[in-house]
């Protein structure tokens, strides 16, 4: 196909209103009533140049940021599936606690007290359309250069290929869309996982080699395209590439060892607390963030990042009282308190605990190896614990309470609810964003972290893992260690869970922790590597959601990973926690989402499979392959 470069162009905007003065300068003729094409959108006039397709793909963008944003945002979903957190909402019933009955392709998936899997599913579908119609046009348009049309086609790539990734470890085997559609379309086939990964590979490295260095925050940079093309890599077990890639990343976009911002001066704070404040994410030599959300007020609607209402325990619920059993918290202040401390909202956030941290992540991965971690619980800045907290009720002093002022005590006879909700501890330095339009103090505007350097040095050490390489593999995560104030890791102190528990570490409200679990559980089956975290335990693919049927609620040691891992460590699902709306559950084939119902039932003409374990798998078919050399459903389209 011809490619069109220009040296002298003209953007839609700038025809949109040169449009306007004409009609301006000619408005004694009656030929200005006449409707002017080029004055309404369409996709034919928007995508004429780089400008216009710069402009879809900030749709695509929008779309990202939709996944951190809003109280109950999609990513507590991540979190709340994995071994990090769970369901913390224990006021009705409903929300993901028992996942033998809650988690169910005819649920409501889509729900902010509920769960947000189907908004995975929809929202990766709509940004991959979104993708779809730059890379079906990409030269329908006129560029400067070829590089010019190579990073606008190379960010289309990306974000195809950064829904794809999701969707394939969040449900597996899922319908493939490479082309724009502009009509009805009921006829859908499901692809075989590992050939959609194999696909969306070249796009990856198409867009690693294109797409600029330097880019405006929120948009996609070529270190964002490279731990895309990391991930993907290591899903297919592309250890070299994955190390190579990570390499070059880590040397151009180097940690944050040294603090900075304008907060460094601030007491009881560190440099965990500058690397994640909102100034960090807006400072243009923070050479660690590699790929951001970005947040401005009033845009996009009124969501914002709510970390705090979301991440924090529920301390103004009213259960939590005093020892002689007085309501000990307030959002308000005692109009005579001076101790900027005692306002609980303004220095905490007015949290209601809808993502609990389990004690995996609160304790056990903070051992006298992290004494000194500035991440971790050891760390009185960092981190705060419900005994960290102050009796504030103005009630109180108004009383004479003896209790006014003093630090929490847990209540004896605390409900289970008010415990799951309201008593935990969290990593205050992350969750922490200040919100100065809202009475209610639940986490305001911030750019948000998509992919961070530690991240890469991380994932280069689980390549060196897979292949075997545990020196090399201690090596690079000791850099992130490091910085963080944590002893070093010798070559016998790694496995698979020293790398997941040092991601925890680093990554918690960061990383999709559900899909990076998933991924390592379809590692092992593929490779057959013996777990060593499990005796030696070996996976296997051809079991990996379980043996299905009806009423597939199976609960044994040594089908995937995923299952084994997240009920060793969620004191939730091991220790079978319930409290009056539930007991918390999990089944081997949560390994895998179910597929929304209404998708399958809607798409008439084709089969959309549904995942082994839940209802409607009985009517699968064989997945089909993405071909390498055609499209499924573009101009040079081959049946797979």
């Amino acid at each position: 196909m011809k490619r069109k470069y220009r040296k002298n162009k003209i953007s839609v905007t700038a025809i949109v209103l040169l449009t306007g003065i004409i009609l301006t300068t000619y408005s004694c003729s009656e030929s200005w009533l006449e409707p002017k094409p080029l004055s309404f959108y369409t996709p034919e006039n928007a995508y004429t140049d780089a400008a216009g397709f710069y402009s879809a793909i900030t749709t695509c963008e929008r779309n990202m940021r939709h996944e951190y944003f809003g109280d109950g945002a999609p990513i507590l979903t991540e979190m709340i599936l994995s071994d990090v957190a769970v369901e913390g909402t224990t006021d009705k019933a409903g929300p993901q606690m028992d996942l033998d009955v809650s988690l169910l392709p005819d649920a409501n998936l889509n729900n902010t007290d509920r769960t947000k899997v189907g908004w995975y599913w929809y929202e990766g579908y709509k940004g991959i359309k979104y993708a779809n119609v730059v890379i079906a046009r990409i030269d329908d348009a006129e560029y400067t250069s070829e590089a010019e049309r190579n990073a606008v086609l190379g960010s289309a790539y990306f974000h195809r290929a950064y829904r794809y990734n999701k969707l394939v470890h969040q449900f597996g085997d899922v319908p493939y869309l490479d082309w724009e559609i502009n009509a009805p379309k009921y006829d859908f086939y499901t692809y075989d996982r590992w050939s959609i990964l194999e696909k969306i590979l070249p796009d990856l490295e198409f867009a690693y080699k294109w797409v600029p260095a330097k880019v405006d925050r929120g948009r996609t940079s070529k270190a964002a395209a490279g731990v895309l093309l990391m991930k993907v890599c290591m899903a297919l077990g592309e250890w070299d590439r994955a190390i190579e890639v990570g390499k070059e990343i880590v040397a151009a976009n180097p940690l944050m060892t040294e603090r900075f911002t304008v907060n460094q001066n601030k007491p009881n704070t560190n440099l965990m607390f500058d690397l994640h404040s909102i100034e960090a994410k807006l400072d243009m030599s923070n050479s660690e963030g590699l790929m951001y959300v970005v947040s401005y007020p009033e845009v996009d609607g009124s969501a914002r990042i709510a970390t705090m209402r979301n991440g924090v325990p529920f301390w103004n619920s009213g259960n939590v009282k005093t020892p002689d059993g007085k309501v000990g918290t307030s959002q308000n202040v005692h109009k005579d308190e001076t101790d900027p401390e005692m306002d609980l909202n303004a220095s905490y956030g007015r949290g209601i605990g809808r993502v609990r941290a389990t004690w995996y992540y609160t304790n056990m991965i903070w051992t006298d190896k992290e004494l000194n971690d500035m991440r971790g619980i050891h760390n009185r800045d960092s981190w705060r614990r419900m005994e960290d907290l102050r009796y504030n009720n103005p009630s109180l002093k108004n009383e004479g309470n003896e209790w006014y002022g003093k630090n929490f005590v847990k209540p004896v006879a605390m409900s289970p609810e008010d415990t799951i909700r309201c008593w935990y501890s969290w990593p205050h330095y992350k969750l922490f964003v200040p919100d100065p339009l809202n009475s209610q103090k639940q986490g305001g505007e911030t750019p948000w972290y998509i992919y961070r350097t530690a991240e890469v040095y991380l994932m280069i050490a689980e390549s060196y893992y897979w292949k075997n390489d545990l020196a090399s593999a201690a090596q690079y995560m000791n850099v992130v260690r490091t910085r963080a104030g944590a002893d070093p890791l010798t070559a016998s102190d790694v496995n698979i869970g020293a790398i997941l528990d040092e991601r925890a570490r680093e990554l918690y409200y960061e990383e999709n922790r559900k899909s990076e679990i998933t991924r390592i559980a379809y590692t092992f089956a593929k490779t057959g590597k013996p777990c060593e975290v499990f005796g030696g335990r070996v996976y296997k693919l051809d079991n990996f959601s379980g043996p299905g049927g009806i009423g597939a609620n199976v609960k044994q040691d040594g089908i995937n990973f995923y299952y084994d891992w997240v009920t060793a460590k969620s004191n939730f699902y091991n220790k079978g926690v319930k409290h009056k709306w539930a007991e918390y559950k999990i089944s081997v084939h949560h390994v895998l989402w179910p597929v929304p119902a209404n998708a399958i039932n809607s798409n008439t003409g084709g089969v959309i499979n549904q995942n082994i374990g839940y209802p409607g798998a009985e009517n699968n078919i064989e997945p089909k392959i993405v071909p390498k050399d055609k499209t499924v459903l573009g101009p040079d389209a081959k049946e797979g």
